[in-house]
């Protein structure tokens, strides 16, 4: 596996190679650091590596700083860096366009060390909380978010079994015995549930435990029987039979397509 990529890209040879000395020391070896004069030679790059963070001038013939951002934002390269713009000039208009940009920081020239290296671990932060935000929404399931969303408009007695299930995930879990517990008869909580979820009771628990087992296969190394009994199945045909309907793998794929693609991304 070689080491996550920082790019910096300057046509001043002098502004360059300083940066790249001076990150090269930080990065003690888990970084590489690798230059451009040049916008085009920029994309070549991206296009060929992952990238994680890419610190670029504003300022330079040909692309420009601004205008090589922005045909990574609309290109389909392999990741998306984080961006930190730099310039010898505090024009509004540069930090602006930056910001619309969705760029983590804007640096004006000359940066000293401590300022450069800052900027540098604020940026890799914000891209790895990203990264993970745009992981966790790939495995969330959008019909559960959307409940979650909309939290608020739920009335009471919804929003306690929902509550219950959290807390009884581990458990076989049945309407009439929700239905008692906040104080409702089976047929009316089940309309009521149905109404305000846009989808039965059976189905959301079904939902919630193949999200917390996806969550336990990724986290953990526990065995496919151990996270059925997790997420209150009995046996291992039934879980493994309701996760193929939902996800269209079975549980061992899930793990092993998922983390492949974890790994793909820090690689």
């Amino acid at each position: 596996m070689r080491s996550r990529t920082i790019l910096i890209v300057d046509d001043e040879p002098r502004s360059r190679e300083g940066m790249k000395k001076i990150l090269e020391v930080w990065a003690a070896g888990h970084y590489e650091i690798l230059t451009a004069s040049n916008g085009i030679s920029a994309m070549e790059i991206l296009e060929e590596i992952s990238v994680e963070l890419m610190i670029s001038d504003i300022r330079m013939p040909g692309i420009s700083g601004l205008s090589l951002v922005s045909q990574i934002r609309d290109k389909k390269i392999q990741r998306q860096p984080s961006v930190i713009l730099i310039s010898g000039h505090a024009e509004f208009e540069y930090a602006q366009q930056a910001i619309q940009l969705s760029v983590v920081e804007y640096l004006l020239k000359p940066a000293s060390r401590e300022k450069l290296i800052t900027s540098v671990e604020n940026a890799l932060k914000a891209g790895e909380e990203q990264e993970h935000i745009g992981f966790m929404r790939k495995m969330a399931d959008p019909q559960l978010m959307a409940i979650r969303d909309e939290d608020a408009a739920l009335s009471d007695p919804v929003r306690q079994a929902i509550d219950y299930v959290e807390m009884h995930i581990e458990e076989a879990i049945s309407l009439q015995e929700v239905a008692g517990l906040v104080h409702l008869n089976g047929s009316y909580f089940s309309s009521l549930f149905k109404e305000q979820c846009q989808m039965n009771f059976s189905e959301y628990v079904a939902r919630r435990k193949l999200q917390k087992a996806k969550e336990l296969l990724l986290k953990t190394n526990l065995p496919i029987a151990e996270i059925a009994s997790l997420t209150g199945y009995q046996t291992v045909k039934y879980f493994n039979k309701l996760f193929k309907e939902y996800e269209r793998m079975s549980p061992g794929q899930y793990r092993s397509s998922m983390r492949n693609g974890i790994e793909a991304n820090i690689q």
